[in-house]
């Protein structure tokens, strides 16, 4: 069983500092390999979600990709303006204003997937299939018993 931090545990020990380091350094190796694209790792987790042609609200895709609405809102006025995802009115709801992905950003999504698949062989060869499927899995846990 692991040892709870007390108030003198050093911060590199903390669950959340290790977390948050591991987090950054992945996100590091991915816009590494995205900016051979000059897309930030944000834009292909947006044009990731909307490439299932649902249509979503920008609630639904602010949390999706991990973005504020301020943010995420300057990010998909750019991305309209590039002709990668376009806003069309709810036909239930005409208050409502759902975003979709456009032929050119599937196109971009699919160079990024790939991009993006040869970080996650990068990992699985280094760390192997079974300790990345259960870093997966344990992370997986975190999150829904955190919510």
């Amino acid at each position: 069983m692991a040892k709870q931090p007390s108030s003198n545990t050093p911060l590199s020990e903390h669950l959340a500092y290790l977390l948050a380091q591991a987090n950054r350094e992945i996100n590091r190796q991915l816009e590494l390999r995205l900016s051979t694209e000059g897309v930030p790792v944000e834009q292909w987790r947006i044009l990731k979600v909307l490439y299932d042609g649902a249509g979503h609200s920008m609630g639904e895709l602010a949390d999706a990709v991990l973005l504020n609405h301020p943010t995420l809102t300057k990010m998909i006025d750019r991305m309209v303006s590039d002709s990668l995802v376009y806003r069309r009115q709810d036909s239930e709801d005409r208050r409502k204003v759902l975003m979709f992905i456009s032929d050119r950003g599937k196109v971009l999504c699919k160079r990024l997937n790939s991009l993006a698949a040869s970080q996650e062989a990068h990992i699985l060869q280094s760390y192997g299939d079974k300790a990345t499927g259960e870093l997966k899995r344990l992370l997986e846990n975190l999150i829904d018993a955190a919510g």
